[in-house]
């Protein structure tokens, strides 16, 4: 990639706070570092804002929520499909973006920008599908009338590993159903979602009605609008503990919650499963995204009779792999987000092999600038091995085995977390079986990518509350409203 062109878009990204339509600096002149992860350097510095300025940013959203609810859903419609187009049209710079302050593969975040940007053509054709009901009563002589009406101002805190889609999918339905919002980005990737907000005042959104907020007081900052009564909703991609806090303190104010935690996906690969395809999958399910997604297969559940064939063609597809910076021609592995995600990633690794686990391939951080880990795989993972408890967010693939299908449920299901399992298997009336008895909100069969905006996004148990995309994620804005007419 042209460091030209790198340097070139960088200048063209706004670097300031961006409240009530006007874009400024923090009142005190505090910034924040964006490095690049492959190589540490500092890509750019970005208003860092005080606590006040984070409260004046839900001032502003608050002032801008009854004109924007009131806005015809055409009109809101219109917006987000215009902003879908200018993405569309923007690709290339949303994807070196994303590649230089995250880390992924140049072809990884074109995806990315195909996928977010979806976000917003489907909320555009939601916005004019609100509907209620009219209804008779039993009893007769009353009509019942249900109407749905946006939540109100939301915060939304966003993660750094999917930095554009992550934001369209909560900022679409919010918009389509006549919410504002405070967007909270992760310090680590600010510069996507400054575009994004830019893209978005281009195509008429007016003042007010998406206020972004880049900031290293997220704590004080967060819990001081979420104790703020004209704060409706807030809605949280990120780990579990910190959305547990978040639940906690959304108490205090009774706020409608959507909240994407972690994820601890198994992958169970059956006798009777095509294993081309369930290798496929296997890449697909864990090295997307450098493995870092909550969505990453964290736990591979093979059955033994095709164990040692499965783990020999991971091995070879995994070791071919080309680690790199992203923006580099061939690469498909980039860096990890920083020096603590590879000291938590290897960790996780030495962990497993001190109890008994087979290191196949990788196994140690790479020596030299950026924060790159090589793909792993371990077999005979013992149990016991914190990997198999937690989320491992890198490139490493933990195999372990089952003897039957009962054996296999048993090892998928036993984890706090509920995102999503896939299930590789050529027998249908197995894969149904299987897909009803795993305890996810999401099941991917034969498959190693489920995620579309036209799908509900969630999971149970320790993984979240709500659903994001599909025709549920609109109603996580909007309150239902009953009206009782007596003739």
């Amino acid at each position: 990639m042209n460091a030209h062109a790198e340097t070139t878009l960088l200048e063209q990204v706004p670097t300031g706070l961006f409240i009530g339509g006007q874009w400024r600096q923090a009142a005190d002149g505090a910034l924040i570092d964006v490095e690049d992860p492959a190589t540490g350097e500092v890509l750019a510095q970005v208003a860092d804002a005080s606590v006040a300025e984070c409260v004046e940013a839900l001032d502003a959203a608050a002032a801008a929520q009854a004109s924007w609810a009131a806005t015809d859903p055409r009109e809101r419609s219109e917006i987000l499909r215009r902003a879908f187009e200018a993405i569309t049209a923007r690709a290339d710079d949303f994807a070196l973006l994303m590649t230089l302050e995250m880390g992924k593969p140049l072809a990884e975040a074109k995806g990315e920008v195909t996928y977010g940007a979806e976000f917003f053509r489907w909320f555009a054709e939601e916005a004019v599908r609100i509907s209620g009901q009219y209804s008779v009563a039993p009893t007769g002589g009353t009509r019942l009338i249900t109407t749905k009406h946006p939540v109100g101002p939301t915060l939304m805190i966003t993660p750094w590993n999917f930095p554009l889609a992550m934001g369209t999918r909560k900022i679409g339905p919010a918009l389509a159903a006549g919410c504002t919002c405070v967007v909270k980005p992760a310090s680590q990737t600010p510069l996507t979602m400054l575009l994004l907000v830019q893209i978005l005042t281009e195509c008429g959104l007016p003042d007010g009605v998406v206020n972004v907020v880049t900031t290293s007081h997220t704590g004080e900052a967060m819990g001081t609008l979420m104790a703020d009564s004209r704060l409706r909703k807030v809605t949280f991609t990120g780990s579990t503990p910190v959305g547990q806090k978040l639940i906690e303190q959304s108490a205090q104010q009774v706020l409608k919650v959507s909240m994407e935690l972690g994820g601890n996906a198994p992958f169970l690969v059956f006798e009777d499963a095509d294993l081309d395809e369930a290798v496929e999958g296997a890449m697909l399910a864990k090295m997307r995204n450098i493995g870092e997604a909550c969505t990453a297969a964290n736990r591979f559940i093979v059955h033994e009779s095709v164990a040692e064939e499965f783990s020999e063609r991971l091995v070879e597809r995994m070791t071919a792999m080309k680690i790199g910076r992203g923006t580099e021609e061939g690469v498909t592995v980039g860096p990890l987000i920083d020096a603590k995600a590879v000291d938590g990633v290897h960790g996780l690794v030495q962990d497993a092999i001190d109890k008994g686990a087979t290191l196949r391939c990788g196994g140690e951080p790479m020596p030299g600038a950026g924060h790159f880990y090589p793909p792993t795989v371990l077999l005979d993972v013992p149990a016991e091995a914190e990997l198999v408890a937690e989320e491992i967010f890198g490139p490493v693939a933990p195999i372990r085995t089952f003897a039957d299908e009962a054996q296999a449920i048993e090892m998928a299901n036993a984890s706090r977390f509920g995102l999503i399992g896939y299930v590789f298997t050529r027998d249908v009336s197995r894969a149904i079986r299987v897909a009803e008895a795993l305890e996810f909100g999401m099941v991917g069969l034969n498959a190693g990518v489920v995620s579309n905006p036209a799908a509900p996004f969630g999971g149970v148990k320790h993984s979240g509350l709500g659903r994001e995309g599909g025709a549920e994620g609109i109603e996580e804005y909007l309150e239902t409203k009953y009206i009782g007419l007596k003739l």
